[in-house]
């Protein structure tokens, strides 16, 4: 079992202050893998000390110089690439090729797109006889789940670094271990002591001691929109800025007339990769009446046809959900589809057949749903779909946009009326006819998906003031 029982605090593991042992369950087998201290407020404290100490330094050092720093982090980060992917299949369940390909690979491309952002950004700009400046905006607290772990941590913590700014990072306790991973890779870099602090713990714990705290300037939160909202009241106390990327209940729109032979698998492959367990799933499937059964059938074999394993193996398999009580979720919300008379196309509730041990859900997928269902309202994080059949293209829109978050959307087929119906989404970001995300492109959604933007140059921008200087200087 790992053990990662200290925190990394003002460029050194220290012992916590008072904190809790907690022992990570792997999802696949239901027996603990990692050990990590839940820590205390005492905690915060030393690490908000170690940033703004650190932070008078750090924030004065040259773009280029800075630039150069994350260089480094990118070599030492390769270096781990295999102890990153093995930690995030034990700790939340997905499958060792995704690990190593998607879920490390994101955050070698969040590194790279801070360097170029970095490189090309306009920190000063002449106004008139005026100058409008870019500066780091201080201490930020950086408030991380489990789902994509070093995707949302490295969306976070490189472009704060490119900014200016110095940090104080707390991940999900169900995936910890990435996160101590890469306070060893910014240390081997040489990231100065006191840039990046980690302080394991909870939500009520550590989390809500980092929103409230006074010497913190902004906090960037990552999770559900219950939990933001909390992070939200706790920050508004001392009125420090939010950033918050939050759930979603993406609709995936085949547009009339579309080849149902692409659009359908492809859409679903964005459902059931990880499991589920992906805001921006396009879960949400609306396909025109007239198509309803032919969609339904293609995704019938999609779904039947993948299988699940162990997430230690090389395959094309599902892994588990993350915990017990994910999984427990996923199974009350399958009974509400079901009692609500959606109809079972395939899968359903309980463990997946030979399957004894593990949180394992069944692939679902639901055909025939209204879009005032629960299953079809609610984000349900699991490898469960919900086709949806619309009357006409204003219908499709309608209950696109009938949802009160707003993260993504994906749409398919005509290219013309794909034009017509993308400005008419409420949705911070919008896939059309196979387009993939790309880390230089902002990520953000509409409503009670979040505010604010990561990602390239607008995430690099979210981690800084702007400061206004109004007359000449020398």
């Amino acid at each position: 079992m790992l053990r990662y029982t200290e925190h990394f605090i003002g460029g050194a593991w220290v012992a916590s202050d008072g904190g809790t042992p907690h022992r990570v369950i792997d999802p696949a087998t239901e027996r603990p893998c990692t050990e990590i201290t839940l820590g205390t407020p005492a905690d915060v404290d030393r690490a908000v000390a170690a940033a703004r100490a650190a932070f008078a330094t750090f924030s004065r050092t040259a773009p280029e110089e800075r630039a150069a720093l994350l260089e480094k982090v990118l070599a030492e980060y390769k270096k781990r690439a295999g102890d990153i992917a093995g930690a995030i299949a034990t700790e939340m369940g997905c499958p060792i090729g995704i690990a190593k390909t998607a879920q490390v690979g994101a955050g070698i491309g969040h590194i790279m797109a801070a360097i170029k952002a970095l490189r090309g950004f306009t920190f000063e700009e002449q106004v008139g006889d005026n100058r409008v400046r870019h500066e780091p905006i201080g201490v930020v607290a950086l408030i991380t789940p489990w789902n994509w772990p070093m995707n949302q941590i490295l969306a976070k913590v490189a472009p704060a670094i490119a900014a200016g700014n110095t940090m104080i990072l707390k991940p999900s306790e169900e995936a910890p271990t990435c996160a101590a991973i890469l306070a060893e890779i910014l240390d081997s870099a040489g990231v100065p002591a006191g840039v990046f602090n980690l302080v394991q713990g909870d939500g009520p714990g550590v989390g809500a001691a980092l929103a409230a705290h006074r010497d913190i300037d902004m906090v960037s939160f990552t999770g559900s929109t219950r939990a933001g909202i909390e992070v939200a009241k706790a920050a508004a106390e001392t009125v420090k800025r939010v950033h918050q990327e939050l759930g979603g209940k993406s609709p995936n729109l085949i547009l009339p007339g579309a080849d149902l032979s692409k659009a359908v698998p492809a859409g679903l492959v964005s459902v059931l990769i990880n499991s589920g367990q992906s805001c921006i799933a396009p879960a949400r499937m609306l396909v025109h009446k007239d198509q309803h059964d032919e969609a339904v059938a293609i995704a019938r074999s999609v779904f039947e046809s993948t299988t699940l394993g162990d997430p230690q193996e090389e395959g094309r398999h599902l892994g588990p959900v993350v915990n017990r009580a994910q999984w427990n979720k996923i199974q009350s919300l399958i009974e509400a589809g079901i009692a609500e008379g959606a109809t079972l196309v395939t899968g359903g509730t309980g463990l997946p057949d030979g399957v004894e041990k593990g949180f394992y859900v069944r692939p679902t997928l639901f055909a025939n749903v209204s879009n005032d269902m629960t299953i079809a309202r609610e984000e349900i994080f699991g490898p469960v779909a919900t086709i949806i059949p619309y009357e006409d293209e204003d219908d499709a829109v309608a209950i696109a946009n009938d949802t009160k978050y707003g993260l993504s959307a994906v749409v398919s087929g005509d290219q013309q009326a794909a034009a017509r119906v993308v400005p008419l989404l409420r949705a911070g970001m919008v896939y059309v006819n196979g387009g993939a995300p790309d880390p230089n492109l902002p990520f953000g959604g509409y409503k009670q998906s979040g505010n604010g933007r990561e990602y390239g140059k607008y995430g690099l921008a979210e981690f800084m003031e702007v400061k206004s200087v109004i007359g000449k200087l020398g």
